[in-house]
């Protein structure tokens, strides 16, 4: 088994435990916005001194920053902070498992994303496999009642956050990888580290400003629940770390397709965690979607 498989397992177990404790931020006490700020507040710091750390003791130095490394870092930032909040959003609108579902549609956007802008060409079994996740997506974004105008029931807000949330999650995982490639020199978890420790900067101080400027009263509030959003800090660092290695070893497509297995994880703790039910129709949106990246995976 090559090293990046086991690696992404790691990261997709840590990120369920952190979307985990974000629901309940969200749910309590906290904002969309603060509950996303807490993973890079409490992270941040800690990624530092990992990376000067291993920096000085691997005898590597200080990285030499390319003026490619900063478009990749800041794409990858954003679009990553942007998504999480989508994420975070979607869960007052539908149970664990299902938010998850919808934003791991990132797979199948990465292709799409592919195509657009890189030109890369599908097999027509790749694209009955994309279309076989469609109709998963369709069948998520159903209302859990059923009733109303069928266009209500389809485009819908929680439709919007799960899409959008899959699209900038594939935006950011090509985004690292291209800064952590852009470094060129230095083994991979050094590539790995050094790239995230410039990220999870530029995303704490870009979400302190926002929630200063917008939403007062958040940063002091994530402060007080330092021992929740302190495990969100730490299950984010262990996550982002894992990704990123994953990331520098493999791209992104492979990456983010092995972490489809995110979504028995969440199954999990939806269940146990959450006390949550999926009906039968949900079942089939989920088995659906999952059997697409199964199939995408083994004809590409």
């Amino acid at each position: 088994m090559e090293l990046w498989i086991p690696i992404t397992m790691a990261a997709a177990f840590a990120q369920s435990l952190r979307f985990m404790l974000q629901k309940h931020l969200k749910a309590t006490q906290l904002s969309t916005a603060g509950a996303t700020f807490a993973r890079f507040i409490y992270s941040s710091p800690l990624v530092a001194v990992i990376a000067i750390v291993y920096a000085n003791t691997s005898g590597q130095g200080a990285p030499q920053i390319p003026p490619a490394f900063w478009p990749y870092m800041l794409a990858g930032g954003t679009s990553q902070i942007l998504a999480t909040m989508c994420v975070v959003a979607l869960f007052a609108h539908r149970n664990f498992a299902v938010g998850i579902t919808f934003k791991k549609t990132e797979v199948l956007l990465s292709a799409a994303v592919g195509f657009l802008v890189l030109g890369d060409v599908f097999t027509w079994p790749a694209i009955g496999a994309m279309c076989l996740g469609l109709a998963g997506v369709l069948l998520l974004s159903d209302p859990p009642d059923g009733v109303g105008a069928w266009h209500r029931r389809i485009f819908n807000r929680a439709t919007a956050l799960g899409l959008g949330a899959g699209m900038l999650f594939a935006i950011s995982g090509n985004g690292y990888r291209g800064a952590s490639l852009s470094l060129g020199d230095g083994d991979f978890f050094y590539r790995a580290i050094i790239t995230l420790a410039f990220v999870t900067a530029f995303q704490t101080v870009a979400m302190a400003g926002w929630l200063a400027w917008r939403e007062r009263g958040q940063i002091s509030l994530v402060l007080r629940v330092w021992r929740v959003a302190g495990l969100v800090g730490l299950t984010s660092m262990v996550g982002s770390i894992c990704w990123f290695m994953a990331y520098t070893l493999q791209n992104a497509a492979y990456v983010n397709a092995v972490g489809q297995v995110e979504l028995v994880f969440s199954l999990i703790i939806g269940a146990f965690v959450f006390g949550e039910r999926i009906d039968r129709r949900e079942w089939h949106g989920l088995l659906l979607l999952t059997a697409s990246i199964v199939m995408l995976v083994l004809v590409t």
